[in-house]
């Protein structure tokens, strides 16, 4: 298949046809995702996000990869949902070392009507920093999807985890249709879609190809696809499986911009196991987006300064959003915290 057929936006991928990239040389699936990648993006600029855990533990899915599930003894602190004023001081944070976007994660089956004034306020409040905004909250009704479209939230992540085919191997307490429906009503609602799945959880290359299948072949792509590489927790019926082979995950990268040739392809988590060598074939590969900073909800993430050292040693840039001058920025970060400082919503949302 040459590049420029395959760079086609499609809905209609067959398992046959994505099992014939995987296994493509190496070198020719690299060339064939890069001259894709080419067609959509500036090659040499990734797009930066922060993520920030803005409720820990204590989580009733029993998804078999995850230190927050209440399910495992994994010794994480269990924390109660964040104070709104201290998710916007980390946001403010964030945008101040570089980042474009700012993803928030809570640890829900689902969202609580207690809950949700307070995250509305977290996103009302971060897209007054002139942050782009994301966050993961578990399953989502239409009422609560449509609400947090009309607070400002830009994406919605919610992973699809693995294929159809192998879920019930990693989950039990939420079902497949149940990952799809939210995803609908996320698209519904108008929010753009963030979802993408998890390498090394003792997965087959079917499920593998599976798994991108699903999400290529929803009406619209998402609009950020993250290639997680399982971090292995204690604790975690999970954490003896086998690494993945750094090869198998390259492909996984390249085969994802190959199908979703608009979509941003994220590096997620699994970097602070990846030298720069790696990294950079990730980025040739056709990956161009990344989590920046210490951590990523409850592990270890690349740190921020070693982030920009190695983009600076491959030439890479991350990416810009267009937003208003840092005056108007200014007025909208003071307007925002004081605000917060004359609601009760400063104080801490799950007393």
């Amino acid at each position: 298949m040459s590049a420029t057929a395959a760079c086609a936006t499609r809905h209609d991928w067959t398992l046959a046809e994505v099992k014939a990239l995987f296994l493509q040389p190496f070198n020719d699936l690299l060339f064939q995702a890069q001259s894709v990648h080419r067609q959509h993006f500036d090659a040499n600029r990734v797009q930066v996000s922060t993520l920030l855990s803005i409720k820990t533990g204590a989580c009733p899915e029993d998804c078999k990869y995850c230190p927050q599930s209440g399910h495992y003894n994994t010794g994480l602190d269990k924390e109660k949902l964040m104070e709104v004023q201290k998710v916007l001081e980390a946001a403010a944070e964030a945008k101040a070392i570089g980042s474009t976007r700012f993803c928030m994660g809570a640890a829900w089956k689902h969202p609580s009507a207690k809950d949700m004034p307070y995250v509305l306020k977290m996103v009302e409040g971060v897209k007054a920093l002139g942050l782009e905004t994301c966050m993961t909250l578990g399953k989502l009704d239409q009422e609560q999807t449509r609400a947090l479209a009309a607070a400002g939230l830009d994406y919605y992540n919610h992973n699809l985890d693995t294929s159809p085919e192998f879920y019930g191997n990693i989950i039990t307490t939420r079902t497949y249709a149940d990952r799809l429906e939210t995803l609908s009503y996320v698209r519904e609602a108008g929010m753009k879609i963030c979802s993408g799945g998890i390498l090394g959880m003792g997965e087959s290359l079917d499920d593998r190809a599976g798994l991108l299948i699903q999400l290529a072949n929803l009406p619209e792509h998402p609009e950020s696809v993250p290639i997680n590489m399982l971090v292995k927790v204690k604790g975690t019926p999970l954490a003896e499986e086998q690494d993945v082979d750094p090869f198998d995950f390259i492909r996984m990268l390249a085969v994802a911009r190959i199908m979703m040739p608009k979509s941003h392809v994220r590096l997620s988590a699994g970097r602070e196991q990846m030298n720069e060598q790696m990294q950079a074939l990730a980025f040739l590969a056709g990956a161009n987006s990344i989590f920046y900073g210490e951590k990523l909800l409850t592990t270890a993430n690349p740190q921020a300064d070693k982030d920009m050292q190695l983009f600076k040693r491959l030439g890479i840039q991350p990416e810009e959003r267009h937003e208003h001058d840092d005056e108007v920025h200014q007025a909208a970060i003071e307007q925002a915290l004081l605000e917060q400082r004359d609601s009760k919503l400063f104080y801490n949302a799950a007393v």
